[in-house]
């Protein structure tokens, strides 16, 4: 076996650990928003700021149960490798949300949103083709 071959066999792994990290963030602090099984911080030790969002959202009686529903739904299919074009872009917009309420509200969850963000982003490249009809500046329908 040639040095050139090496690299190249490990990488071929890099979207299946990519995906697998991605799934279990999702799925694991998706069921922790209905089975509080990570202990949080006292509130007086949060960011008020965030403390108000979070009260605001399950205030709504139901987008704090949507939103974690969709994370452990999508991270579920992430980690069963199915539909995961799909889930990337139902995460898409959950991942916005993350990186912006830790860089406006929380900055100390900072550098953890940032790897989800560059995990989602780096499996978005690994499944461009599939992304691709997307993107079509002209598309005519079925």
């Amino acid at each position: 076996m040639s040095t050139d071959s090496a690299p190249k066999s490990f990488t071929r792994f890099f979207p299946v650990i990519a995906r697998v990290l991605l799934g279990l963030v999702f799925f694991v602090f998706g069921l922790n928003g209905f089975l509080w099984f990570i202990p949080q911080p006292p509130a007086d030790q949060m960011p008020k700021a965030l403390v108000d969002f979070s009260t605001a959202m399950m205030n709504t009686g139901f987008l704090f149960q949507l939103v974690k529903g969709t994370e452990v739904a999508m991270g579920l299919l992430l980690l069963m490798n199915r539909f995961v074009p799909l889930a990337l872009v139902v995460l898409a917009p959950v991942i916005v949300n993350i990186v912006l309420v830790h860089v406006l509200l929380a900055p100390s969850g900072t550098a953890m949103a940032v790897v989800i963000l560059g995990l989602e982003l780096y499996l978005a490249w690994a499944y461009r083709s599939a992304f691709r009809p997307l993107v079509a500046a002209r598309a005519t329908p079925g």
